[in-house]
Order: C-alpha cells, then sequence, then structure tokens
C-alpha cells in the first residue's frame, strides 16, 4: 500500500512539473513569437538584434523580459520612454501558456505533443501578423509542415494514416482553391487571400479530411462574430476582413477536440 501510495503521488508529482514547465515555455514563446510577429509586419531581422522597444527603441534588459510580470511591474508602460506598452504582450504570453497546458494533457509528453505544440505556436505567431498587416508568412506554414512529416517516425501512425492525412492536406487545399477561383471568377474581385488557402491545406495535413471539414464550418462561425465584434469600430476606414485567426483557433479546437465533436455529430446522423 505504501509503494502504491509512493508511486502515485511520484506520477502526480511528475505531472504537475510537466504543467508547470508547459505552462512556463508557452508563456517564454508567446513573449519572443510576439517579438517575431512584429518584426515580419515591420520589415526587421528576425535572425538578429536584441529586443527593443518598439516606441522609443531601447534595448531591453533582462528584467523587462519576464513574463506577464514585467508588464505588471513596469505598469503596462516602457521603463525608458514611459509610452503605453499595449496589453498585448502580456494576454499573449498568458493565452500561449494555457495553450500549451491544453497540448500537454490532452497528448501528454510525446512526440505528437511537440508535433502539435509547433503547429499551435506557427498558428499563433501567423494569427498576429494575419490581425497587424492581413499577411500570412509562408515560413509560418512551412515550417508546421516540415514538422509533420520529421515526426512521421517518431508517432504511432501507420502508413494507411499517413497517406489518409497527406491526401487530406492535398485534396482539401486544390477543391478549396478550385472554389475561390469560381467565386473569384464570377465576384470579378478576391475572395480569399493565398495565405488563408494554405492554411486550410495545411489544417487538413494535421486534422485530416474530416476533421478539417468540420473546422472550415468552425472557422466561419469564428470569422462571422469576430467580423461582428469589430463592425462598429471608431475608425471610419474599410477595413478586410482577417480569416486567418479564425482559421487558427478552429483548428486548435479540433486538434483538441475534433475526434469527440466529429462522433458526436455522426452518431446524430
Amino acid at each position: 500500500m505504501g509503494i502504491e501510495m509512493f508511486s502515485i503521488n511520484l506520477s502526480l508529482g511528475i505531472k504537475i512539473y510537466c504543467i508547470i514547465v508547459a505552462a512556463l515555455t508557452g508563456a517564454v514563446f508567446g513573449s519572443f513569437l510576439n517579438c517575431l510577429a512584429w518584426r515580419l509586419t515591420h520589415g526587421e531581422s528576425v535572425l538578429k538584434g536584441r529586443s527593443h522597444c518598439p516606441n522609443c527603441g531601447t534595448t531591453l534588459g533582462a528584467l523587462d523580459l519576464i513574463p506577464v510580470f514585467s508588464w505588471l511591474f513596469l505598469r503596462g508602460k516602457c521603463g525608458y520612454c514611459k509610452k503605453k506598452i499595449s496589453v498585448r504582450y502580456p494576454l499573449s504570453e498568458i493565452i500561449l501558456a494555457l495553450l500549451s497546458v491544453l497540448l500537454l494533457l490532452k497528448f501528454d509528453v510525446t512526440f505528437e505533443f511537440l508535433k502539435n505544440l509547433i503547429f499551435t505556436y506557427c498558428l499563433f505567431t501567423l494569427s498576429i501578423t494575419d490581425l497587424d498587416d492581413y499577411i500570412i508568412p509562408n515560413g509560418l506554414l512551412i515550417v508546421p509542415a516540415v514538422s509533420w512529416f520529421i515526426f512521421i517516425p517518431f508517432t504511432q501512425a501507420g502508413l494507411q494514416d499517413v497517406l489518409y492525412h497527406i491526401l487530406s492536406g492535398f485534396i482539401f487545399g486544390c477543391i478549396i482553391l478550385l472554389i475561390v477561383l469560381i467565386f473569384d471568377r464570377i465576384m470579378k474581385k478576391e475572395s480569399m487571400g493565398g495565405g488563408d488557402i494554405k492554411l486550410l491545406a495545411l489544417s487538413a495535413l494535421y486534422l485530416g479530411a474530416v476533421s478539417a471539414l468540420f473546422m472550415l464550418f468552425l472557422a466561419c462561425v469564428i470569422g462571422i462574430v469576430f467580423a461582428l465584434a469589430t463592425k462598429y469600430r471608431k475608425s471610419n476606414e474599410a477595413r478586410h476582413f482577417p480569416f486567418g485567426p479564425a482559421i487558427a483557433m478552429a483548428a486548435y479546437i479540433m486538434l483538441l477536440y475534433g475526434e469527440p465533436l466529429v462522433n458526436w455529430y455522426l452518431s446524430l446522423l
């Protein structure tokens, strides 16, 4: 009995430790990826140069870069020029910490977890770039695509499952592209950006065709809600609707809860 209780306590302790590590890692990457997204949309190099204040350009020290706490200690202002720092920074760190923990609880400490973590981090970053500048950088699509293939030998997926996901990504992307081209021809204008099409194909590679269909429907619902929420902005400037964040959010939801959602829907039929 004593040995059994010790084993349970040890297992629980390891799990709590892994959750803490996942949360801290997510928070750190939340800060890093926010900086990466900012540089991608402002034409700065992502390979060199230290973090700096976006207002005054002062290089930030180690104490300025502690996730969440630095923003709280500085009361949301730069410690040098005293200008406000967007609340998006600590929110991003908290959100990515939460997303990382949820992935860990779903996939445990496995290669599947690492593969999906890379996918999630790229979804997060491209959501910011799309919101800020209406772009989805190809690099943020190539990295998770390459990662998916690299992790094949380290997962338990059989040949049939691998082929299913590859064909899902290819066929789903081709169908979406065909539909978009038809709509573009009819409407005489661009109905969906190329980045969105590639993101949908990438998501189908990770999720499979059936889950990708549910993801597309969910992304449309999220997109409508987002569009309505931002419709009555103070600015009178015409604003195009970025679909990337809606796709990314739907893909993450399906990544975590896709199987029970699909099974629930099929049970209704």
